[in-house]
């Protein structure tokens, strides 16, 4: 039996056996390049998450009707990547082996890899969808292969071609861009084209991964890369209701750092943003 974290996010207070969705919290920043903090995501995000309501006006739906288990945070190895990521494939494949929808709280942007490389074990036809200002397709980031710079390079070991689906990118090396129009599908700047990869997609086994800094920095400017030009609350909440249609097996939310925006907003964009993403995805239960 996996008891529930003492302090849950809003409304997700089911016990694991009668949960559909399973969060759990992976706080690793080891590998960040540029400003850490994202390790503190997970529990800002549970302790903030009070401030706001489990009712959506978006959606007319409630969380307080969903089911929900918070298993807390990973006690995640700091001085060994390859261990942390490790425990987070363990911790994924717990949860899809009992029949249930896994949403991982980054952390930075490498812990993908952990919770991907258990998904795809069960959904050997897996496709990835990935909101992000950074394409992170490098092969390796000063030398090493797992690197936040890398994560979705070493997704596509897993994959293959034609499999990943990137929205939002707006920062990368010429490298990256030119390997990565070879191998998947990046639409730089926005979410044009969105509707047209969800028909594509319905019916397959979809992991879908947002990394928050595909937003604008005025609007999310507490994330360790920030990068101007990003798309605004609304746009986001659009393209998240539209894939949240699919086949979504597996999934994360990442990249905040609440340290770097001491107003707080950033944390409650997150919040929003994880509760219409959950939401969404047990709206087919609780209409």
């Amino acid at each position: 039996m996996w008891n529930r974290n003492v302090e849950t996010f809003l409304g997700c207070d089911k016990e694991f056996d009668e949960a559909r969705i399973v969060i759990f919290g992976a706080p690793f920043d080891s590998t960040t390049s540029y400003r850490p903090g994202t390790r503190f995501a997970s529990r800002t995000m549970r302790a903030e998450s009070y401030g706001l309501e489990t009712y959506s006006p978006y959606q007319d739906l409630d969380l307080e009707d969903a089911a929900v288990f918070d298993g807390g945070d990973l006690e995640l190895c700091f001085g060994d990547t390859n261990l942390a990521l490790q425990d987070i494939t363990d911790c994924t494949e717990k949860i899809v082996s009992a029949g249930k929808l896994p949403l991982m709280i980054g952390g930075e942007h490498l812990v993908t890899l952990g919770a991907v490389r258990s998904v795809a074990k069960h959904y050997p036809d897996l496709h990835v969808i990935h909101f992000d200002a950074h394409a992170d397709l490098r092969d390796d980031y000063l030398g090493a292969k797992l690197s936040h710079a890398t994560v979705l390079h070493r997704v596509w070991d897993i994959v293959g071609d034609d499999r990943i689906y990137q929205f939002g990118i707006r920062s990368g090396e010429r490298a990256e861009f030119q390997w990565g129009n070879e191998h998947v599908h990046t639409q730089k700047f926005n979410f044009e084209g969105l509707e047209e990869v969800i028909e594509k997609l319905k019916g397959k086994p979809v992991y879908f991964t947002l990394d928050l800094d595909v937003l604008d920095p005025s609007v999310f400017p507490g994330t360790g890369t920030p990068e101007a030009g990003g798309v605004t609350f609304i746009q986001l909440l659009e393209a998240i209701l539209k894939v949240g249609e699919l086949n979504i097996v597996g999934c994360d939310i990442n990249e905040l750092s609440p340290l770097l925006d001491a107003s707080g907003a950033s944390t409650a964009v997150a919040l929003k943003v994880m509760r219409e993403l959950l939401l969404k995805l047990e709206e087919r239960y609780i209409r």
